[in-house]
């Protein structure tokens, strides 16, 4: 989900509300700081830990007990690294994930115009280390966690995927004993390339400034990032996008295919940018599409597959 450049969004850090089919919004769910000891809200930044921008936060909305797998997906809302649609890419796709018995934790990450790289790719990578850390006590498999990402958060979705750190453990501090790799990772019209004309410039100039290193550019294609460890990956795309197009999901699927990572991608002829689940979003005018309603079932046959919808 993208929306030009100079637009202003603030985003609530309240604790969110799941939706249960048939009674609206129900029960709560609890909202964690990523670094809550830290002086700033997060470090390598200064930053006001009172101030919401500046702490990044996990909600976790964990599938009903009856449901539940033990599996986890980390989500990455789009919104050009300028503002987070946390509707729609967000809180809706926890609540598509709980309905199939995996838990959906939402990202709120660092911002442009105060924050660029490294901030939000820092707080994704402090963010699935969270959820292992804690899947005990959240009733989750710390080997079974995936990372989602829609549009710019698509972008930080593939970066999580090709730029993890692995397992480093540090005297006092455990959380760095987890691997930030995701098991799988999911693109849903993503954002990949930084360099050509393919690219989104809008979340190339809120990640990476109006100026950008050449080097920089480089290193955040990811496509150019992928190698045999990189996890396996569905994508979902339509041909009519204009905002960010087909070329992004097709560069990263050749690359998994050149490396012989599996794969999974669906090109849908219709639709255009930001739909979500394919219902759209009414609050950005994206009309929902009923083809690419198709993506979130053929996804969850893909998860059974890798074995996220059981053990």
């Amino acid at each position: 989900m993208l929306r030009p450049l100079g637009l202003t969004v603030s985003v609530a850090v309240a604790a969110a509300l799941l939706p249960i089919a048939g009674t609206g919004f129900a029960q709560e769910a609890p909202t964690y700081p990523l670094w809550p000891a830290a002086k700033s809200g997060a470090p390598l930044e200064t930053g006001d830990a009172n101030h919401a921008g500046d702490v990044p936060t996990i909600t976790v909305y964990l599938a009903p007990q009856e449901k539940a797998t033990g599996a986890a997906m980390l989500i990455c809302p789009g919104g050009g690294y300028g503002f987070l649609a946390t509707d729609h890419e967000g809180k809706q796709v926890a609540a598509w994930l709980n309905s199939i018995g995996i838990a959906g934790v939402v990202l709120k990450s660092r911002l442009a115009p105060k924050y660029h790289h490294p901030a939000p790719l820092d707080d994704a990578r402090r963010a699935i280390r969270t959820i292992r850390l804690r899947s005990k006590e959240w009733g989750l498999d710390p080997g079974r966690v995936g990372v989602i990402g829609f549009s710019a958060g698509g972008h930080l979705a593939s970066s999580l995927a090709t730029h993890y750190r692995e397992a480093n453990p540090v005297p006092g501090d455990a959380i760095n004993g987890f691997t930030e790799r995701p098991d799988v990772a999911i693109l849903v019209y993503p954002v990949i390339n930084m360099n050509a004309d393919i690219t989104h410039r809008g979340s190339v100039e809120n990640l990476l400034g109006k100026s950008p290193k050449p080097e920089d550019l480089d290193l955040l294609s990811n496509e150019t990032q992928v190698n045999a460890k990189t996890p396996p990956t569905f994508l979902a795309h339509t041909q009519a996008d204009t905002a960010v197009p087909v070329e992004n999901s097709l560069a990263f699927a050749m690359a998994l295919r050149k490396h012989k990572v599996p794969f999974e991608l669906h090109v849908f002829e219709k639709g255009q940018h930001g739909l979500g689940l394919g219902k759209g979003a009414p609050e950005f005018g994206v009309k929902g599409e009923p083809t690419f309603q198709a993506w979130p079932d053929l996804c969850a046959a893909w998860l059974k597959s890798r074995g996220f919808l059981g053990k």
